[in-house]
């Protein structure tokens, strides 16, 4: 069954044709050939004001199991990616993030590999266990994500973790479109 995938970008990479790239591939056939939907507000989010759109990303996750990160030049500091992840997280989704900059863009070039955004977001376990505290590192220190107030755990953390931060790169791949050959290989990452 195809899985619906949230893709969160920066809109760069849209106008350069990269972020498409991951979002239209093996659609020649259709969802199911593909196995994913695609749920990118980008088309819908371009003129919407902030809260508007917080509530257009919270409706677009909704019944999505599965988040990819296309990352870019500038995708880890974007203020609308860094909330659609950690949101993301909030509802449950699992997350993967890939590079897109080795793709060619509308100039036919590629661009080094951007930084990963997992490396500046995180969380941080509650003492007992039980919530989780989303974070963001800005200005060489990491603080609080003012964006979301956190949220309750399914089940409660192995004590291990409990009063710990964590940054999301421990947790969720990265995978890079070319040398990791997505277009084959894209919905065992989003399985």
């Amino acid at each position: 069954m195809a899985k619906r995938v949230y893709f969160a970008f920066h809109y760069q990479d849209v106008i350069d044709f990269r972020a498409n790239v991951v979002r239209k591939h093996n659609f020649t056939e259709g969802v199911e050939t593909a196995g994913y939907y695609d749920h990118s507000i980008w088309e819908t989010a371009k003129n919407t004001n902030p809260l508007s759109l917080k509530r257009l990303i919270n409706s677009e996750l909704e019944g999505t199991s599965v988040t990819a990160v296309l990352i870019g030049s500038q995708t880890y500091d974007r203020n609308w990616v860094r909330y659609e992840i950690i949101h993301s997280l909030a509802c449950g989704n699992s997350l993967l993030g890939v590079h897109i900059n080795s793709i060619k863009g509308k100039d036919q070039l590629t661009k080094l590999s951007g930084p990963n955004p997992f490396d500046y977001l995180g969380v941080t376990i509650s003492n007992d266990g039980t919530r989780v505290n989303p974070t963001e590192y800005r200005n060489g220190t990491w603080i609080n994500y003012a964006e979301h107030d956190g949220w309750s755990l399914s089940r409660q953390q192995s004590a291990e973790n409990h009063g710990k931060h964590f940054q999301l790169s421990k947790w969720y791949p990265t995978y890079d479109w070319v040398s990791n050959d997505g277009f084959n290989k894209f919905s065992s990452w989003i399985s």
